[in-house]
């Protein structure tokens, strides 16, 4: 009997061992994750708000893992593109995509994708969650939020509403706020948030929902009227404009910004990486540079971020169809 057993016994202990070997491999990539430099696909121009925070980052996370972040930076198609070349990336974790409320919009706007944003983009992190500004130009008269929608009412079809195109987040959160309250205004997109905001100056578009960093430039000289910010709180850039959700219940509108990978990357390289991000959000300099973009950070899980990705897309799923908006 002794002879027997203790074949059973090795033959237990290898078993295990054998079974053992993927987990340890998959933790032992992980530990030596990066091995190379990590490129960052930016579906944004250099010199925008996604770029600026997206380098701020890098060099804290090539600080952290010894190995270069390299910004990609991809515009175009709304993001998409810079979305499908890290779709078709290899799943290791060495290209990264800077996510934002685009992919969530994009998912109903565009009617033939070649990906789906939410299955084939595996969530990392949250970073940032910037609100956006309801300015006025200066012939309107309204001060404040009911004001402008007792206005708005008394002259239904007679107001532009600019934005940066259709399906932007300046677009979908002015097709929120015409869906809730009910009035009636003409949407006129432009190439870029910058026209917009200039024919907003000469009274040519009369209201838009803009970005904090490009209105504040405009409302601390006075030369445009906020109403309200649109995110849940006050935000710390113009802590004196009150939140639209205090006149329109339940009215919320924000661009947020995070880190995205292809799907089948392994769960061990996001934990890690969304260890290093969190990690650098607490940086002072970074936290400072968001709070000059009117921005609040977003920490969390991979999971949370998933979260956030998946309520946006059917909350904005529903805006569009009501606007009926089509890509430009």
């Amino acid at each position: 009997m002794t002879n027997l057993k203790l074949p059973r016994r090795k033959f237990l202990h290898l078993a295990t061992a054998a079974a053992a070997l993927p987990i340890v491999s998959r933790v032992g990539f992980a530990q030596a994750f990066p091995t190379r430099s990590v490129r960052w696909v930016v579906g944004a121009a250099p010199g925008s708000s996604p770029d600026i925070i997206a380098r701020l980052l890098s060099q804290s996370l090539s600080e952290r893992l010894g190995q270069q972040f390299v910004i990609d930076n991809r515009p175009g198609g709304g993001t998409n593109i810079a979305t499908q070349a890290v779709v078709n990336a290899p799943p290791d974790g060495h290209t990264l995509l800077f996510a934002s409320t685009a992919g969530a919009i994009n998912a109903t706007l565009y009617d033939k994708l070649n990906f789906n944003f939410m299955r084939d983009v595996a969530p990392v992190a949250g970073l940032v969650r910037l609100p956006l500004v309801m300015v006025v130009s200066p012939s309107i008269s309204a001060k404040t939020v009911p004001d402008f929608i007792a206005y708005a009412k008394a002259n239904p079809d007679k107001i532009n509403m600019a934005s940066a195109g259709n399906g932007t987040p300046q677009h979908v959160a002015g097709e929120l706020f015409k869906m809730m309250t009910g009035v009636r205004m003409l949407h006129v997109p432009f190439r870029s948030e910058a026209p917009a905001l200039t024919e907003l100056i000469a009274d040519r578009v009369q209201v838009m929902f803009a970005t904090m960093p490009a209105a504040v430039e405009h409302i601390r000289p006075g030369t445009l009227r906020p109403l309200a910010v649109t995110t849940a709180q006050r935000s710390d850039a113009l802590p004196e404009v009150p939140i639209a959700g205090s006149h329109v219940a339940g009215y919320e509108a924000s661009a947020w910004y995070g880190v995205g990978v292809p799907k089948d990357t392994p769960k061990e390289i996001i934990d890690k990486l969304n260890i290093e991000i969190n990690a650098g959000l607490t940086d002072t300099k970074m936290r400072a540079r968001l709070a000059e973009l009117g921005g609040a950070v977003l920490p969390g899980s991979p999971s949370d971020f998933g979260r956030l990705i998946a309520e946006e897309t059917e909350k904005w799923s529903k805006v569009v169809k009501f606007s009926g908006a089509k890509p430009d």
